[in-house]
């Protein structure tokens, strides 16, 4: 929550600026993504009543406004009523003053809540979850995939969208390499993520049905690793792992710098042979799980097959089998 708390500090003190940078690029693009999503999904009313866990200053809500709903009323996805939850008070109201484009579309209503604990929330309330960029912070990842299908109604569905195991390796490597040069030793400087091998399971086992889960790889360039390192401080997505070294030198972030701009630099900018930017990848975890209802394809009963696999076998002329 700290990170949170002091990356909506930092932007309430700086926004006023002239030259002001909006560190939320990533997760606006992310938030949009998602509810994108929510366009191939065809249900008469929509998703009436929804919940955004890690809704932040209110990504999802602005990409809900954004356009009139395929189905039913609303915003994209049919969406009427927005609750938007995030255990940061300070970042879910640091925009409240501002206006939104389209927000007749979509109400909305803001509560400060952990969610690594029980959810505020009768069983079976909400038509749609939703969460863009932000469980990645849940430590009991189990326990919250329970708690989202409790309060989900039947056929209800849970969307989201968070950053996998393959994220920033470049400033993993880095790190590790700068680390080894000069100190021999190597700390945890980047948090850990979930792989994806683990999300289907996770979400089976939460009682989830129809599992959809899919992977992007997004890369982002910057001018040089300390400008992606300050990006992170300001989005509030700096290391938090308990298993991080209290203090790293100066030493140490000047040769990981090094390291990266001589590893991962992208070709250099036409024109100019001195200046060049670098990249970053994050790799991006999409699923989809629904609450269990009747109406949704079950599998066949177990020896209820008509056909055995040997006989949709083609022979071969040679005698061999395809």
């Amino acid at each position: 929550m700290k990170q949170r708390d002091n990356a909506a500090r930092a932007h309430n003190i700086w926004k006023d600026g002239e030259d002001i940078v909006d560190y939320n690029y990533f997760r606006k693009e992310m938030a949009y993504r998602l509810v994108d999503r929510l366009d191939d999904i065809r249900r008469q009313e929509g998703f009436p009543l929804a919940l955004d866990i890690g809704a932040g200053s209110g990504y999802i809500h602005q990409a809900i406004c954004a356009d009139d709903a395929f189905e039913g009323e609303g915003g994209i996805g049919g969406i009427r009523k927005l609750v938007q939850l995030d255990f940061s008070e300070e970042l879910l109201n640091r925009d409240i003053d501002e206006g939104i484009e389209g927000v007749h579309r979509c109400d909305t209503y803001r509560l400060a809540a952990d969610e690594e604990g029980k959810l505020p929330f009768p069983d079976g309330t909400f038509d749609l979850v939703l969460s863009s960029q932000a469980i990645h912070w849940v430590n009991d990842l189990p326990g919250l995939f329970k708690e989202v299908q409790r309060v989900l109604k039947p056929d209800g569905c849970f969307m989201f969208t968070m950053v996998g195991g393959a994220t920033l390796p470049e400033l993993r490597i880095s790190m590790v390499l700068s680390e080894m040069e000069r100190e021999g030793g190597v700390g945890a400087h980047v948090g850990p993520f979930v792989e994806l091998s683990d999300v289907g399971s996770l979400l089976q086992s939460a009682g989830f049905s129809l599992p959809t889960i899919d992977i992007d790889t997004v890369r982002i360039s910057y001018p040089d690793a300390f400008v992606l390192m300050e990006h992170l401080q300001r989005m509030g997505e700096n290391n938090a792992s308990l298993r991080r070294r209290e203090f790293t030198g100066k030493d140490v972030f000047l040769a990981s710098a090094s390291i990266y701009d001589e590893m991962f630099k992208l070709q250099e900018i036409e024109g100019d042979e001195e200046e060049s930017d670098v990249e970053a990848s994050v790799q991006v975890i999409s699923a989809i799980g629904w609450s269990p209802h009747a109406s949704q394809q079950q599998p066949s009963q177990r020896g209820s097959a008509q056909h055995r696999v040997g006989d949709m076998i083609t022979k071969t002329t040679g005698g061999g089998s395809a």
